[in-house]
């Protein structure tokens, strides 16, 4: 079933694909050790295969306890990536996990969250001199590094893949739009249309899923602490509210800040019976489930795959998604191969990249070069079949000459 999975998500990555048989022909990785810390998931599994066609030793860890395939693991192992994950470990077993990639003695790490990247800064410092670089993926791992780095903490440079054009663009804006709202359905099977859905957080990944409730006949209300990102949103239609005013009318609240305790518990009081809370963040720290724990007087758990049923005092019932882990990875299967297709062909070329310029970094956080970015929708492109014009040689000229008025 693994290598099934595998193969079928392989199919709607071809620029990965492309990429690894590349990199078979290059070994621009060879003899280089990597720890990873992703989703371990069919797409995540392409990703891993095309860092070994390039010669490389890996150990893979999961990134989220409830995101792990197993069948997808099984295969990997069969394929000679040491996978340290199971679905639905506690999180004392999942940092083991963790610990347990990090012993390989990597040259080079993959992070989602920089949680791996925290563990080598606190308990595996021994380490720390034979890591030369590494990738993060997600937006609350880059915020993290980049603290770490503004603190002098940060011993290594690490590429910020999340911040590519490309990813904003694809990843985050269209695949967890889509998948997120995927999780919500699947977990619960509710229609949008007609519905009350707030968004927390309107970056990238908010506004992604905003668009897509709207698309479904849903009433969007968006809440925000920066106020360029709620004047944008209020431009493009949307209702902003302080989540306070938000929660006394909303079905369906999605968290998707990659900050804590959006949700809180004064919040959680004023909502309706039968209100929904689901995470879209990386981390379960944006709806409080502790004050959610301590506000209930009874929990039914599972009423429906990952929905869990809180009974209030009065007799309101709130539902909580996939424990308040994220949950389009943990209700659904995470982004459509063909959106991880660009996320992690982006990954690809920044470690290749890394191998190679690795040593001239100081430690620091680094945007993808604007040449890898291109080329990776370039290829996207092409495997599409898209043409796009090219510039003349006139056109040139004067985009890059000053003395030419109107």
């Amino acid at each position: 079933m693994g290598e099934r999975r595998i193969a079928w998500a392989g199919r709607g990555m071809p620029v990965v694909t492309a990429i690894g048989e590349r990199f078979a022909r290059e070994r621009p990785l060879e003899g280089l050790r990597i720890a990873a810390c992703l989703h371990v998931t069919a797409e995540t599994a392409v990703l891993m295969g095309a860092l070994k066609a390039g010669g490389a030793e890996i150990a893979l860890a999961a990134s989220n306890p409830l995101s792990t395939q197993d069948d997808v693991a099984e295969a990997l192992r069969t394929y000679g990536i040491a996978v340290h994950a199971r679905a639905g470990v506690d999180r004392a077993t999942y940092y083991r996990h963790i610990h347990q990639a990090l012993d390989l003695a990597p040259d080079l790490v993959l992070d989602d969250g920089c949680d791996l990247v925290n563990i080598l800064h606190t308990e595996r410092t021994d380490l720390l001199d034979g890591v030369s670089g590494g990738c993060e993926e997600t937006t609350t791992g880059i915020i993290r590094l980049r603290q770490m780095a503004a603190e002098g903490a940060l011993r290594f440079p690490v590429v910020a893949v999340n911040d590519t054009r490309t990813k904003r663009m694809f990843d985050n804006r269209y695949g967890t739009g889509q998948s997120t709202l995927d999780g919500i359905m699947r977990a619960t099977n509710i229609m949008l249309a007609g519905r009350t859905v707030v968004v927390a957080g309107f970056g990238y990944c908010g506004r992604g899923v905003a668009e897509r409730a709207k698309g479904l006949g849903a009433r969007v209300i968006v809440t925000e602490i920066d106020p360029v990102k709620a004047l944008d949103a209020s431009l493009q239609g949307y209702e902003v509210r302080q989540m306070e005013s938000a929660a006394q009318v909303g079905d369906l609240f999605i968290t998707v800040t990659g900050n804590r305790d959006v949700i809180r518990a004064e919040h959680l009081t004023l909502m309706k019976d039968g209100a929904i809370l689901a995470n879209a963040g990386h981390f379960d720290v944006e709806i409080d489930v502790r004050a959610l724990d301590e506000l209930a007087v009874s929990l039914n758990q599972a009423v429906r795959p990952n929905t869990d049923e809180y009974v209030l005092a009065d007799g309101r019932r709130l539902l909580l998604l996939a424990e308040g882990r994220l949950v389009n990875l943990t209700a659904a299967e995470g982004h459509p191969a063909a959106v991880m297709d660009m996320s992690f062909s982006a990954q690809a070329l920044a470690v290749a990249w890394l191998a190679t310029e690795r040593l001239n970094l100081a430690p620091g956080v680094y945007d993808v070069p604007e040449n890898i970015d291109v080329e990776v929708a370039r290829l996207k492109l092409a495997a599409t079949g898209i043409e796009i014009d090219q510039l003349t040689a006139d056109q040139e000229d004067y985009l890059h000459s000053w003395r030419t008025g109107s």
